[in-house]
């Protein structure tokens, strides 16, 4: 055998053994690839060290479902950005980022880690959420809200070296992830209603049924708002969104609002005669000049709730919204009342001030007959939410009813109280014509977002309390 023959043959062998050693190697590496994938975490290939590794638990939550991000495989003590992107139904970018040094075990977590820096400061582990701002160069006056509950919010979540800001482009991004944030749960039914004149959105849980069921008033701002009746499905209770102001469905011209106390009883009447309701266990929860509606409904003849949430609205109207006959008249605001400084900003404070309002245009509250709770944000630019809470208390104690009210209030917080870990607007575009307004809510960011949260938790406390049935007082 020659020289040449035995060097390729020893070379053949060799590669031989040398794949044969290489195959658990391989085989390990594969597995954990898999793990980290299964985690939600997203690695980067790297020779000679493990890669930086960022997850996002769970990946797919509801909205009020807290998420844990977990960066890994950092170098240690040093400064890293977290930066969190997604777009709005309309297209619009949003974003967040927070300044965080890593621990000396090459970690950053921000359930237990403190941002220094960024959209928000402190231990906040979902401020990459309730903190969401418009990229810069945006539209002006955005509002966050979700037109299409069947599809989630997909928010890519990003590891930046240093202490950076999204806009710096040089950034190196270390790992990233991907979350999807839902309202609607899977085995939610959607349903909408075009019935005997009303207008709205059914949502119901998964199952037969019957369940408690929950009317959805929002304000103003007309349309039909369906994603907090959405999440009520997903925490087990039938909720009808409904539509009364600016919607293409209803009667009349869209600027007013041209249905009366017979449209809103009706709509009660449909969502409790829906044969996967509970008939005898219905509430109702109203936002803004939502409430107004809410109290008006509640105090019906022939409307019997099992509870009544409002949020931040008033107890009377400057509007006559029907006559004896049930005939209703445009929705006319007297524009005196508007508050607009220099710069366009509007807020309706004046409006809805109890001291405004006639006598025969303010509600009997002391008609109430069910358990009812008033949320005030303390903050509110939009409404005079503090005073109306203190004439609710006034009247519920004076006709012996204190033991009925539940009276939140949180400081810092402002018009809108949502459902937990959705950004707050101080102020949005409000009309165009014929001029440029914007609408003032108010709240502070993160004494805002701590209020949602611990709101919507008493909320879901409330109605469980008081629509679940109970047998011998057990739930």
């Amino acid at each position: 055998m020659n020289i040449d023959m035995t060097r390729k043959c020893f070379m053949t062998t060799f590669r031989q053994l040398e794949i044969r050693k290489m195959r658990p190697c391989i085989g390990v590496h594969r597995n954990l690839a898999c793990l980290y994938q299964a985690m939600g975490g997203v690695r980067w290939k790297s020779r000679f060290r493990t890669a930086p590794m960022l997850t996002a638990t769970p990946l797919r939550a509801l909205m009020d479902e807290p998420i844990s991000i977990i960066g890994r495989f950092l170098t240690p003590q040093c400064p890293v950005t977290v930066c969190a992107q997604m777009h709005s139904d309309d297209g619009d970018l949003w974003e967040a980022f927070a300044h965080y040094n890593t621990n000396a075990d090459g970690t950053v977590n921000l359930t237990r880690d403190r941002s220094v820096g960024g959209s928000y400061l402190g231990c906040e582990p979902m401020g990459l959420f309730w903190g969401l701002q418009p990229a810069p160069g945006s539209r002006e006056g955005l509002r966050l809200r979700k037109n299409n509950v069947e599809t989630p919010y997909v928010m890519r979540v990003s590891l930046l070296e240093g202490h950076v800001s999204p806009i710096e482009k040089q950034s190196t991004e270390l790992a990233a992830v991907t979350a999807e944030r839902w309202y609607m749960a899977p085995g939610v039914r959607r349903i909408e209603i075009r019935k005997d004149g009303v207008v709205g959105t059914l949502f119901l849980p998964p199952g037969p049924g019957p369940f408690p069921g929950m009317l959805d008033l929002w304000g103003m701002g007309g349309g039909l708002m369906e994603y907090r009746s959405a999440l009520f499905a997903a925490k087990g209770y039938a909720s009808f969104s409904l539509a009364y102001f600016g919607h293409k469905d209803l009667p009349g011209p869209e600027k007013s609002i041209n249905v009366g106390d017979s449209y809103f009883k009706s709509a009660y009447h449909l969502l409790q005669d829906h044969r996967q309701v509970s008939a005898d266990r219905i509430g109702i929860i109203g936002i803004s000049f939502g409430v107004y509606l809410s109290l008006r409904i509640a105090i019906q003849a022939g409307v019997n709730p099992s509870c009544l949430i409002c949020i931040n609205g008033p107890v009377g109207s400057l509007m006559k919204l029907s006559d004896p006959d049930g005939m209703t008249e445009p929705f006319k605001s007297d524009q005196k009342l508007w508050d607009i400084d220099d710069q366009g900003f509007v807020n309706f404070r004046s409006i809805s001030s109890p001291a405004n309002i006639c006598p025969e245009r303010k509600l009997k509250i002391e008609h109430i007959a069910c358990p009812f709770m008033y949320i005030v944000g303390e903050d509110d630019q939009s409404s005079s939410s503090i005073e109306n809470a203190n004439l609710i208390e006034e009247t519920m104690r004076a006709a012996g009813k204190s033991q009925l009210l539940t009276l939140l209030s949180y400081p810092g917080a402002g018009h809108l109280i949502e459902p937990p870990y959705t950004p707050n607007a101080r102020l949005s575009l409000w009309s165009m014509k014929p001029k440029k307004l914007f609408t003032v809510w108010g709240g502070q960011p993160a004494p805002h977002a701590a209020a949602q949260e611990d709101a919507w938790k008493k909320i879901l406390d409330f109605m469980e309390s008081h629509l679940r049935p109970r047998i011998c007082g057990i739930s």
